[in-house]
């Protein structure tokens, strides 16, 4: 462990909003924070720092963040506060005009954190905001959470290559990208060590994983479906043009795979569908469901 000596013994409390993905990446750094000599602060008491990792899906979802963050500022009112996350990349001079911000990354630098906690403690840097253009947003970390004991969160992929027309995740998150299928695969049997009998797979467009690795989704599933362990796995939503016919066959006739299929359904209308650039239309949902209930008839489909 390399403990930070000015940072060693302060207390962090996080506050996370919208997707599993962020529960995953805030794990993962306050995972990151303890290691380095920093304590998650106990519940109802004031803590030294404050993480907020934000959404950003909607209006609606940057106003819920702002309460958020005026919240946490209220309930920490001596904290150090530090908003990461979706907003964070999209909109950072509008959450550090927020008086009672005093740190706001990037998509990037979200997962370097812990350096600039160290660097604003320790030289009182005047950066309020720091982010990257979404175009060099290249970084990724493997992440993984834990809903219960038993049911863990692990993010297999980030980012997205569809530029849907109303959708800013791939601004926020930047271009596809994920681990090896070796590595994702050894952090799954992390999760097992640890307790995991459900692990749910996530991430912002989970059937395009391997674009950046040159292996595919269905790869990984096999490779996560062949470890000897008592544990279940499931798919979390996965966009209807990348769920394959050899996908749905095999988790048919998996051993761990549950028959769980979150397919999303913008519209049931094929030019609204063309409007909004999503790349299915509403005969391929219906084809996916069709073929899922042949092969799974009580198989779950949301």
């Amino acid at each position: 462990m390399n403990f930070h000596h000015s940072l060693y013994g302060k207390t962090v409390a996080t506050c996370t909003l919208g997707c599993k993905l962020n529960f995953s990446e805030t794990s993962y750094l306050l995972k990151k924070l303890t290691e380095n000599g920093l304590k998650k602060a106990k519940t109802g008491k004031a803590a030294d720092i404050c993480v907020i990792n934000t959404c950003s899906v909607t209006d609606t979802a940057d106003k819920k963040c702002r309460q958020a963050i005026r919240k946490m500022i209220e309930k920490h009112p001596n904290a150090f506060v530090v908003v990461i996350g979706c907003y964070a990349q999209l909109k950072p001079k509008e959450i550090a005009d927020i008086e009672g911000v005093n740190l706001v990354l990037g998509t990037n630098e979200k997962f370097r954190l812990l350096d600039y906690l160290q660097k604003h403690f320790c030289e009182d840097t005047q950066n309020k905001y720091i982010t990257t253009q979404v175009a060099k947003i290249c970084e990724y970390h493997l992440a993984c959470s834990a809903d219960d004991r038993t049911r863990f969160f692990l993010k297999i992929q980030d980012g997205c290559n569809y530029y849907c027309t109303y959708c800013t995740i791939p601004f926020a998150r930047g271009r596809s990208r994920n681990a090896s299928i070796a590595e994702t695969t050894e952090a799954a049997r992390d999760a097992i060590a640890q307790g995991a009998k459900e692990i749910v797979l996530s991430g912002v467009n989970i059937g395009d994983f391997g674009r950046s690795t040159n292996e595919t989704f269905f790869d990984l599933i096999q490779s996560l479906d062949a470890i000897d362990a008592d544990v279940r796995y499931r798919i979390s939503s996965i966009e209807p043009d990348l769920l394959t016919d050899e996908m749905i066959h095999f988790v048919a006739n998996s051993k761990h795979f549950a028959p769980h299929f979150h397919l999303p359904l913008q519209s049931g209308c094929d030019e609204v569908l063309k409007l909004m650039k999503r790349r299915y239309t509403c005969q391929l949902f219906a084809d996916k469901v069709s073929r899922i209930k042949s092969l799974m008839p009580n198989a779950f489909i949301g």
